[in-house]
C-alpha cells in the first residue's frame, strides 16, 4: 500500500511537470526504472493511470478538509481557515496538468470535475449542518445547492466570460464569493463572528 502512495505522489509530480498529454507511458516507465510492460500490467493505458491519479489527490484534499473539521469546532470560524493543498486545488485551473486534461482529456476532466464537486460539497453540507446547531446559520436554505454554487463561484475565476481576470485579481475575487456566501447563509449571531474575524 506504502508503495502505491508513493507512487502515485511521484506519477502525480510527472504530470503537473510535464502535461497529462506531454507526458507519455514511456517517460514514466523509465522514471521509476520498470519495464513498459510492467507499467501496463498496473494501468491498461495512460487513461486509467490519470484517472487514479487525479482521485488520489482528491482523496488528499478531502481528507485534510476533514481533519480541519474535527480540528476547528467553530463552523463559521472553519470556513475561514486556509489551507495549502485545498487553494492548490482551487487555483489548479491554470496548470499545464489541467489545461492539457481539458483540451484532450475532456471525458477524464469532466468526470473528475463532478467528483470533486460531490465530495466538496458534502464537506461543505457538514459546515452547514454544524453551523445551524451552532446557530451560526439559517437553517432556510438548501445546503446541496448553496454548497454547490459556492463550489461553481469559487471555480469560476478562469473559465467565466463575464470576468475581466486583468482587472479583478484571483484572491480578491475568492474573497468576495466566500464574504457573499457567508453573509447569505449567517444568521445574527453568526455574523458577529464573521465581523470579528474580518477585522
Amino acid at each position: 500500500m506504502e508503495d502505491k502512495i508513493q507512487f502515485l505522489e511521484k506519477a502525480t509530480e510527472l504530470f503537473i511537470e510535464h502535461g497529462s498529454k506531454t507526458l507519455t507511458m514511456d517517460d514514466i516507465a523509465r522514471e521509476f526504472g520498470m519495464s513498459k510492460k510492467t507499467l501496463y500490467q498496473k494501468y491498461k493505458n495512460k487513461e486509467a493511470l490519470l484517472e487514479e491519479v487525479l482521485a488520489f489527490k482528491l482523496q488528499e484534499i478531502i481528507q485534510k478538509m476533514q481533519k480541519l473539521d474535527v480540528e476547528i469546532d467553530n463552523a463559521v470560524e472553519r470556513m475561514f481557515c486556509r489551507d495549502e493543498q485545498i487553494e492548490k486545488a482551487v487555483n489548479s485551473n491554470k496548470s499545464m496538468m489541467i489545461k492539457q486534461l481539458v483540451k484532450y482529456y475532456p471525458a477524464i476532466f469532466n468526470k473528475h470535475m463532478l467528483n470533486f464537486s460531490d465530495k466538496f460539497s458534502e464537506v461543505l453540507v457538514r459546515n452547514i449542518d454544524k453551523g445551524r446547531t451552532q446557530g451560526y446559520y439559517r437553517t432556510d436554505f438548501n445546503p446541496e445547492i448553496y454548497a454547490k454554487m459556492f463550489f461553481q463561484l469559487m471555480l469560476s475565476y478562469d473559465s467565466s466570460p463575464f470576468l475581466a481576470t486583468d482587472k479583478i485579481d484571483r484572491e480578491a475575487f475568492q474573497q468576495e464569493v466566500m464574504m457573499m456566501y457567508m453573509n447569505a447563509i449567517t444568521t445574527e449571531k453568526g455574523k458577529e463572528i464573521l465581523k470579528n474575524l474580518i477585522k
